[in-house]
């Protein structure tokens, strides 16, 4: 077992590893690293870890997909589509996401850009000062305050309900986090690094109980606020940049 200090520097070395741009070659932030403009960005970003669970190659390649659908002009489709525009989407399906919640998530973030100015106000309005799951909840509440299939409401976690929300922390992890290494983005500047959460995932937990940062079985919120509670020790001012360590050595080196 390794002290304290030990452990730092180990998951130090690991996420300076892991965090350069070799890493989006193999991950879905390729999706919102094709565009330019902060809205496309976003809403590439949002789209693309929606849907990021199963396969990494299918999730990219659909990812990809969902882009072509929209024209490959994301924010432009969101604001301006039509309804034969948005019944192409009908053919996309990843696993259990098809192409009802795929027109329900265009609808719902046309919605968001146009009553509420885009995704980061609503995130930055209820943030708290070490957490952003409160405002993961209030989002998902906007987010469906519009008509909207029953069905499509699962693929919005909800933190305040005991999901670990990995999808979500980690689009938010996309947006805010300021690693100048050309991985995140850090276009959101309304939030801090500090108040970003770990996606929690079956690579991140499986390691970070081998590393005695986690105790808690389940992948759930209550697990998540313990492995940030202790990621915070090592670097309050970052500490998601650990993500890329226990992913790494979960997900690549079979730790």
């Amino acid at each position: 077992m390794l002290n304290d200090t030990e452990l730092r520097e180990f998951l130090d070395l690991k996420a300076a590893e892991y965090n350069n741009t070799g890493f989006i070659t193999t991950d879905p932030i390729q999706i919102p690293h094709g565009f330019s403009s902060r809205e496309d960005i976003e809403i590439a970003g949002f789209l693309s870890a929606t849907i990021a669970w199963g396969n990494r190659k299918s999730i990219i390649t659909n990812a990809r997909k969902m882009m072509e659908l929209m024209g490959n002009a994301p924010h432009d489709f969101v604001m301006s589509h039509n309804e034969e525009q948005l019944g192409r989407l009908d053919r996309f399906v990843h696993r259990t996401f098809n192409g009802t919640d795929l027109q329900g998530f265009v609808r719902s973030l046309h919605h968001i850009y146009s009553e509420y100015g885009g995704m980061e106000p609503v995130f930055a309005q209820y943030a708290e000062a070490h957490s952003l799951q409160k405002a993961i909840h209030r989002f998902k509440m906007h987010f469906f305050e519009i008509p909207h299939e029953k069905r499509t409401e699962k693929h919005v976690s909800d933190p305040l309900k005991g999901s670990s929300a990995k999808r979500i922390n980690m689009f938010l992890r996309w947006m805010v986090r300021q690693d100048h290494t050309g991985v995140d983005f850090g276009i959101w500047k309304k939030l801090s690094p500090r108040q970003l959460s770990c996606p929690l995932d079956i690579h991140t937990g499986n390691i970070a109980r081998k590393l005695g940062l986690l105790k808690r079985k389940q992948n759930d919120a209550k697990a998540l606020a313990e492995l940030d509670n202790n990621l915070r020790k090592m670097d309050p001012e970052d500490p998601v940049k650990y993500d890329f360590a226990l992913f790494g050595l979960g997900a690549f080196e079979k730790f």
